[in-house]
């Protein structure tokens, strides 16, 4: 276990002196906090995470290591990264490297041996806010210079992020058993286990970069459109938007989830916001109104859209009637959109959950059973 010095400074003000974790020197970005017990490997490639330093809220960290497996994507996202006691030492038979030696691989700054509960419990007061991590030399430099810095860093409302994540060309996994036909999912930050339960599901999944116009959708004749998780702020991504309303206005099945939700809330009309602390974990209650049931869920956004809870309403763009289909149980957030005059809905959590639970799951096949519906319907 190193003993050298590592600094988080929040922005207003608040500073946490611990020790260096993962690689060395300087990192920004918006300090949020995850709940999750376990599913380390899988935060830290979500692409959702990035511009983000990330907190864990469990206190024990990296004690099944890092294997080539479980990853959610190409590398890791995070900016950085907090824990309270990293494990000394790597004891599962699928490891191939510890998570130290990986976050120094990928030259991710981080910090440990501080109080990450009270941490959480300041951001859960103060909200989600900008901070830095310094370390090696860095964490030498005066405090009011660590503090400009992290003050100058750009804050997370208004940023579009989608190009750092996304595939530069598109990719194909081939679909598994019975085939429904060629799906386009647009890459926002797509996981692969995403990709999986849908080629899963019996669709030929094309992932295409966050670029592509309506017209590169239709060139591979889709038989619906899918878009995914990913970071940034949902009110700086009006190109994504405008291609969404001509999916609908053609009347492709859709499904989005997460970043995905937000951008069908604004292509019917609605608005976002962002959240004081945002949802991030694995454990987040969510009711599905249509069946009562609560479901245990992965979540990681940081805005929402804002929509009635009750009742149906019109869209303010014109695609008919829409309700909001689920709801965090924690504090009332909209957690799932429904069109009932298009084939179209979302939800704001992540139903691929690789680190689970999976009592969500079941929206693959709620999607596959609508896309074979609509095919039925053009017959």
């Amino acid at each position: 276990m190193t003993l050298e010095k590592a600094v988080l400074v929040l922005e207003d003000g608040t500073r946490h002196v611990g020790r260096a974790y993962g690689a060395r020197g300087t990192t920004l970005g918006e300090v949020v906090f995850a709940t999750g017990m376990s599913g380390y490997q899988e935060t830290l490639t979500d692409p959702s995470y990035a511009g983000q330093i990330v907190l864990q809220t469990a206190p024990h960290i990296g004690n099944t290591g890092m294997n080539d497996e479980d990853p959610e994507s190409r590398r890791i996202w995070v900016s950085g990264y907090i824990v309270r006691d990293p494990s000394r030492v790597v004891s599962n038979w699928r490891a191939n490297a510890s998570l130290d030696e990986i976050l120094v691989r990928d030259g991710i700054v981080g910090i440990s041996a501080i109080d990450t509960r009270s941490i959480t419990r300041h951001i859960r007061s103060a909200g989600s806010m900008r901070g830095g991590v310094f370390s090696g030399e860095a964490a030498g430099l005066d405090p009011e210079e660590q503090l400009r810095l992290v003050r100058e860093a750009p804050e997370m409302t208004g940023q579009n992020l989608s190009a750092e994540v996304s595939v530069d060309v598109p990719t194909v996994t081939t679909a598994v058993g019975e085939r429904i036909g060629n799906l386009a999912v647009l890459d926002l930050g797509v996981k692969q286990a995403t990709i999986d339960n849908l080629a899963a599901r019996g669709f030929e999944v094309h992932v295409l970069p966050q670029s592509s116009t309506f017209a590169d959708i239709l060139a591979i004749d889709p038989v619906a459109v899918f878009y995914s998780n990913g970071p940034g702020d949902p009110s700086a991504s009006d190109g994504q938007v405008a291609v969404l309303r001509e999916v609908l206005d053609a009347k492709l099945p859709y499904f989005g989830i997460c970043f995905g939700n937000q951008l069908f809330g604004r292509a019917l009309g609605l608005g976002t916001y962002k959240l004081t602390f945002g949802h991030r974990g694995i454990n987040q209650p969510v009711l599905d109104k249509a069946t009562g049931r609560v479901e245990i869920t992965a979540h990681n956004h940081g805005f929402a859209v804002d929509a009635p809870i009750e009742g149906t309403f019109e869209s303010p763009h014109g695609y008919g009637l829409v309700e909001v289909s689920h709801v965090g149980l924690n504090d009332n957030v909209v957690e799932g959109l429904r069109a009932l005059d298009l084939p179209a809905f979302s939800v704001q959590y992540h139903p691929e959950a690789a680190a689970g639970p999976h009592d969500a799951n079941y929206l693959f096949d709620r999607f596959r059973d609508l896309v074979i519906a609509s095919q039925k319907d053009a017959k």
